[in-house]
Parts: C-alpha cells; sequence; structure tokens
C-alpha cells in the first residue's frame, strides 16, 4: 500500500485548490482524478472575485489574467415593456475585484495544476479512479483505487478529503447522508455556434424566460453554452417531442440566436443535469472529510457552487496543514472546518431555495415569468440592496482569504 500524507479524491476546482494549498505548507497531498484530462464540457464557468482575489494572494494573479476569459460585468433581468433591471452591477466593487471571469472549467483546471506541480510535494494521479475507503478500527485510513487500465491499488493517509462531487463515492463508503430539498427544474446543456462579430467582453448574463421555461448563456471563445430550464417532470416530454421541437423552444426563448439552431441535429447533443440542492447533516467520519459538492449539492441558480467549494477548501487547508504536517488530525479538526463553512452553505442555499419558490416555482406552473416585482422593486429603488447584491453575488459569505504559508506575493495593482 503506497503513502501519503492526505488523499484528495477528485480534480475539481476543490480539490485541485486544496491540493496547491497543502502543498505550499509542505505537505505530501496525492490528488486522485478518474478522468485522462479536464476537458469536459457543461462544467461551471464562472470565478467569482472572491476566487480572484485569492488567486492573487497566492501570487498567480499574472498567469490568471493570460487566461482566454471575459468579464462579466453584471447580472440583469428582462422585464417587459421596461427593458433591463441590473441585479448586480459589479463596477460597484473595488477594482480590481469588480468583475466576474468567464472562463472553461478545463482552463481554470489546468491553471491550477500547473501551479501545484511547482510544489514538490504534490502529485496528480489522472485515470486513477478511488472505489472504496480502506478502515482501521473504525477510523478511515486511506482509498482503494482503480486506473484506467484495470489495475489496483490502495493509498494510506492521515486524512481523506473527498472532492468527488454530488454523487460521491466517498461519503456513501463512509455512511454519511445528504439531508435533499426539492429543486423545481433541470438543465439541458448544449452549444450554439459563436460568430466573430459578437466576440468580445460580456457586459452581463441576461436569462430569457417564458412561461413554464427558461434560458441563460454562457459566452465562450467561439460558442455560447447555452443552458435550457425546464421542470423536472418534463425530461420525458422533451425528449418524445423530438429535436425539432426543441430547436423552436431555443428560437422563441432567443430569437436573436435562431439563425443558428439548426447545429442541434439531435437530442443526443444535449446533456441533462439532473440539478439537485443537498446537504450532509455532517461532512466528516473519523479520517475522512467532505467539501463541496461531496458536502453540499448546490442548484445552478446564481451560479456560486465553484466558488463556496473553493472557498471549503481554502479553510481546510488552514485548519489541516498544521495538523498534517504533525501527523495528526483529529476529529476535531475535521469538525472545526465544516463549523467554520457551515454557515456560509445554509445562507448560500437558503437564498438558492428561496430564489426556486420566488423565481422558478411560479414561471413552470405559468404564475409569472422573470422575476419577482419585489426583487425588481428593490434592484431599482433601495440604494442598500444596488451597493449589498452586487458583493453578496461576486464574493458571497464569509470569503476566505489564502492562508499565510500559501502566499507568495502580495495582490497584484488593478489592471
Amino acid at each position: 500500500m503506497e503513502r501519503t500524507g492526505c488523499v484528495v479524491v477528485g480534480g475539481g476546482p476543490a480539490g485541485m485548490m486544496l491540493g496547491l494549498l497543502l502543498a505550499r505548507a509542505g505537505v505530501e497531498v496525492t490528488v486522485l482524478e478518474k478522468h485522462g484530462d479536464f476537458l469536459r464540457d457543461f462544467r461551471g464557468d464562472t470565478v467569482h472575485a472572491s476566487t480572484i482575489r485569492l488567486i492573487d494572494e497566492l501570487g498567480l494573479g499574472d498567469e490568471f489574467r493570460q487566461l482566454p476569459q471575459s468579464r462579466l460585468r453584471n447580472v440583469a433581468f428582462p422585464v417587459p415593456g421596461a427593458g433591463l433591471v441590473t441585479l448586480g452591477d459589479f463596477s460597484s466593487l473595488r477594482p480590481p475585484y469588480d468583475y466576474i471571469a468567464m472562463m472553461p472549467q478545463w482552463d481554470f483546471l489546468n491553471f491550477l495544476a500547473r501551479a501545484a506541480a511547482r510544489e514538490p510535494t504534490f502529485t496528480l494521479l489522472m485515470e486513477h479512479e478511488a472505489t472504496s475507503l480502506v478502515f482501521d478500527g473504525g477510523r478511515v485510513t486511506g482509498v482503494r483505487y482503480r486506473t484506467r487500465s484495470g489495475a489496483e491499488g490502495a493509498f494510506r493517509a492521515d486524512v481523506v478529503i473527498a472532492t468527488d462531487g454530488r454523487h460521491s463515492v466517498l461519503r456513501r463508503e463512509a455512511g454519511l447522508k445528504p439531508k435533499e430539498y426539492p429543486v423545481p427544474f433541470d438543465t439541458w446543456w448544449f452549444k450554439l455556434p459563436r460568430y466573430p462579430s459578437e466576440k468580445g467582453e460580456v457586459a452581463g448574463i441576461v436569462p430569457a424566460f417564458r412561461e413554464g421555461e427558461a434560458m441563460v448563456a454562457l459566452f465562450r471563445n467561439d460558442y455560447y453554452q447555452m443552458g435550457y430550464l425546464a421542470p423536472k417532470s418534463a425530461a420525458a416530454r422533451i425528449r418524445s417531442e423530438g429535436v425539432e421541437r426543441f430547436r423552436q423552444r431555443v428560437a422563441a426563448l432567443r430569437p436573436d440566436l435562431a439563425d443558428r439552431v439548426d447545429v442541434i441535429q439531435s437530442l443526443d447533443q444535449l446533456h441533462w443535469l439532473d440539478v439537485r440542492l443537498d446537504r450532509l447533516r455532517r461532512w466528516y467520519v473519523d479520517g475522512l472529510l467532505c467539501i463541496g459538492d461531496a458536502a453540499h449539492a448546490m442548484s445552478p441558480a446564481g451560479g456560486v457552487g465553484i466558488n463556496l467549494a473553493i472557498q471549503d477548501a481554502v479553510a481546510a487547508a488552514a485548519r489541516l496543514a498544521p495538523a498534517l504536517l504533525r501527523g495528526h488530525v483529529t476529529v476535531k479538526d475535521l469538525a472545526a472546518v465544516e463549523r467554520r463553512r457551515r454557515m456560509p452553505t445554509l445562507v448560500v442555499q437558503g437564498a438558492q431555495r428561496i430564489m426556486h419558490r420566488a423565481v422558478f416555482m411560479p414561471l413552470f406552473t405559468g404564475k409569472r415569468t422573470g422575476a419577482p416585482p419585489i426583487v425588481l422593486f428593490l434592484a431599482r429603488h433601495v440604494p442598500v440592496v444596488k451597493r449589498v447584491m452586487p458583493r453578496l453575488i461576486a464574493f458571497g459569505p464569509r470569503p476566505e482569504h489564502a492562508p499565510a504559508f500559501a502566499r507568495r506575493s502580495q495582490p497584484r495593482a488593478a489592471r
């Protein structure tokens, strides 16, 4: 059995950030990622201001800003007969953290992997899928894995961190069960081409609404990543209606993109996301800690899941690195991480549940299209909302700062 200080299972944003931070503390850390690369479509693309600030604190700001990206300046809702109502204008925030970066997640993960690879105690093992936990006297002491070729092995570690997503194998192995909350919609992701004349910085994200359905568009370099939102009960109906009817729905929601819907040749081009909102009652057992989606699956509402997971990783690194360097991680250490990150999780999931009830339920039941009138009134006429909302979206509750052991330079000047 191989030996390492910490095994991180899952090479997503939380896992890669945690691996980088622990390695900078001098901890021997091994990240297991079941895929051979990070090139998978239809994953979150937003890097919020809290994460950009963290990257600056790590001394990686210049390298990050050289990655292909666009800058999201605001979030707005269309109001029939009244144009757009801006809910979050990030230009009101203090530079250089006055925007949200939009970039393919694989670029972001490769960026973190390159930074972590410069640390001598960091190891990333691709095509290594964690299959089960190793126990010793009731304590988790490692993980078993299987490679793409079918070879099997195991790592023994002082602590195992599960960052393997909402369908976490490790949390199930540990007997940790989430409390689930109702979600009124699923999302169907697909691509539409983006013409050269349409390229440039992103001014804002404007969702499109019709009775019983909605759509959002995220900007890539040469295409739009589209998300079609429909009621939970609609999956079988959408499939039975066929591709031509789906193209009609897209064109009706976004007439400006109707000239390119013919690229959708088959419903097989759609990626169906079974949207979930859940949270573990307890994030840990002795020797194992769950963070990110493994601890709390988030709805796409607000696009904050990645950044909440990264903040979990920072808090986990700050608390666990000293214990790992001593060679002894206690249940008290694991509980401290959960205690610090539970409040932000409760706040964000509470806000998402309110959005589900106030925006999406009325939309999918035909009672209303668009944002609730009270939200639009507050955004238009209450100054404190205009000041607070952008910060809540960009930074969230309790944003974390890089631990002292991980910093390499002061935050860079505004560009």
